[in-house]
């Protein structure tokens, strides 16, 4: 089977609120930026950082958006790291998925080099074929639209028979942009309405879900 998995990690695999807030919540002390509502913090979780604080800090120049991005980085990259917890019934998923011949990869904003740190922590290495997040190349780290682009060419999916499954905007448009169909998760940090709005192809509520939902938009 040639049919191709992609899966954001934050929000979709992993509950990473912990360790992302308090990292962004240290940012904004330590920047003194005006706060923000706990609501707005958790829409950090799935954009690219750099993306966030110019939706939320308009006025900040791009030498304070580059200061801003370092203290996040020292804070989580320190402390954040390893706060999240996996999602009840995500490997499972998981493993149905694998079992039935789909090759599983993930695409996250995240840095690649983070991403694989804590896939090897939580000993999930198992379930993925391929991990692609952002990288030092410029190309490789603007958008969850390049990220997975590169895991496309990377892996040698095929665009017809590959999904995207993500739990926010970012994700439906990274996957309707490189023209493939787009699964999105009700049980992150977006809702029905974002995602509805972004144009993903189906959605579903759970992780138990997740197997039967990819199984029918790969359908022949």
């Amino acid at each position: 089977m040639d049919d191709q998995v992609f899966f954001d990690f934050d929000g979709t695999i992993v509950d990473s609120e912990r360790g992302i807030v308090a990292a962004v919540k240290k940012m904004v002390t330590v920047m003194q930026l005006p706060r923000l509502t706990d609501a707005q913090y958790r829409l950090f979780i799935g954009p690219t950082l750099t993306v966030s604080l110019k939706r939320f800090f308009p006025t900040l120049s791009q030498e304070q958006v580059t200061a801003a991005v370092k203290q996040y980085q020292k804070e989580y990259d320190t402390k954040g790291l390893y706060q999240l917890d996996v999602y009840p019934g995500i490997e499972a998923a998981l493993t149905t998925l694998k079992s039935a011949g789909y090759q599983l990869n993930v695409a996250s904003a995240k840095p690649e080099w983070v991403l694989r740190r804590i896939i090897d922590k939580f000993q999930l290495n198992t379930y993925f074929n391929g991990i692609y997040g952002a990288t030092s190349d410029e190309r490789v780290r603007s958008s969850k639209t390049a990220i997975l682009a590169y895991g496309i060419e990377k892996s040698g999916a095929s665009r017809s028979r590959s999904v995207m499954v993500g739990d926010r905007y970012t994700d439906m448009a990274g996957g309707n942009a490189n023209q493939v169909k787009t699964l999105g998760v009700t049980y992150g940090f977006g809702d029905v309405a974002e995602l509805r709005s972004s144009n993903a192809t189906a959605l579903v509520a759970s992780p138990a879900e997740l197997p039967a939902g990819v199984a029918k938009l790969l359908r022949v």
